[in-house]
């Protein structure tokens, strides 16, 4: 296991948009960034420059890929070398009903080979690394030994970085939500992995939320991947580039944290972006602080508005600021 210390936020589908990776970059230089999963087609056919625009800010920060051909991916591979991508991810873990329907995402942990021959051919495509997030096993495929071959192929095929979910997914009978909750986690399998094959980076993500798990998970493990707690209250980023990193280039409060993001919500407004689908990322700053439910109710209602502008997160900041006598962000 390397010294160096990996902590990333993990591809959330509809959350992890480049309007939030800019605004939770703010908070850590250091920490990895992941894009939402982006389907291979809708980069081959699609909108190229919707699919892969990102801020410049974001780095470091990887793409997540969903699909099965290897040679769409591996041409999808290429286009994300080309936009200036430091890794590239497939998705393995995804459970849910349109992506089992599609054919890729965690159903393809029944199909090793297929995931193999699709690391291969990135990996003879790009220069960056290629990894992999996946889940501890789908349905009845979830032993031990099914996990530890299913590692041992792809690794083969060129796949030095695993991001684990330490659950299973269930395929049938349980939505995306709840496979990200009611299978129980198995941190002791993913220590294993380390243990069987130590020359692999090994991440774990699934229910992390707090400093004190991440120091037991790296006495074990190469690095971690945080969720949920991550965009729901992004001022433990701040906390853990504080921890981890020295706070280098952290904001020293909230409110600094938000105005250092006046510029790029500006620059978003400018190219016609609306102001919702920025804020709707940003709710959680003051989480836990007084004027936190003020803050959320605010944004939500009046950032909806085709005209709204900056001055509305500006008197949702002065919403805070009266509920908290002290201001200490």
């Amino acid at each position: 296991m390397t010294d160096e210390k990996l902590i990333a936020v993990a591809p959330m589908l509809d959350l992890t948009d480049r309007h939030c990776r800019a605004f939770l970059r703010l908070f850590s230089p250091k920490i990895h960034l992941y894009t939402e999963m982006i389907v291979a087609g809708s980069i081959i056919h699609g909108d190229k420059i919707h699919a892969l625009e990102y801020d410049e800010s974001e780095h470091p920060i990887a793409i997540q890929l969903g699909g099965a051909d290897a040679a769409k991916l591996a041409q999808c591979a290429r286009h994300a070398t080309n936009w200036g991508y430091d890794e590239v991810n497939l998705n393995i873990g995804c459970p849910s009903e349109r992506v089992k329907n599609a054919q890729f995402g965690a159903c393809l942990m029944a199909k090793p080979k297929l995931v193999a021959d699709s690391v291969a051919a990135m990996v003879e495509a790009v220069s960056i690394p290629v990894t992999v997030k996946t889940r501890l096993g789908i349905d009845d495929l979830d032993s031990y030994d099914f996990l530890s071959e299913f590692i041992g192929k792809v690794a083969h095929a060129g796949c030095q970085k695993f991001l684990i979910h330490a659950r299973k997914a269930w395929l049938q009978g349980l939505s995306p939500k709840e496979n990200r909750t009611v299978p129980p986690l198995h941190y002791d399998r993913v220590y294993r992995l380390k243990r069987d094959f130590p020359e692999l980076a090994i991440i774990i993500n699934g229910g992390i939320a707090c400093a004190d798990e991440i120091n037991t998970h790296f006495k074990q493990l190469d690095g971690v991947m945080i969720g949920r707690e991550a965009y729901q209250n992004p001022w433990f980023l701040k906390e853990l580039n504080d921890r981890y990193f020295g706070g280098q280039s952290s904001p020293k409060s909230r409110v600094d944290a938000l105005r250092s993001f006046f510029p790029y919500i500006e620059k978003q407004l400018e190219k016609g972006n609306h102001l919702k689908h920025i804020t709707r990322h940003i709710l959680g700053l003051f989480h836990g602080r007084p004027g936190a439910k003020s803050w959320r109710r605010y944004l939500s209602e009046q950032a909806t508005n085709q005209r709204a502008g900056l001055e509305v997160v500006e008197r949702a900041l002065q919403l805070v600021e009266s509920a908290d006598c002290d201001n200490t962000y």
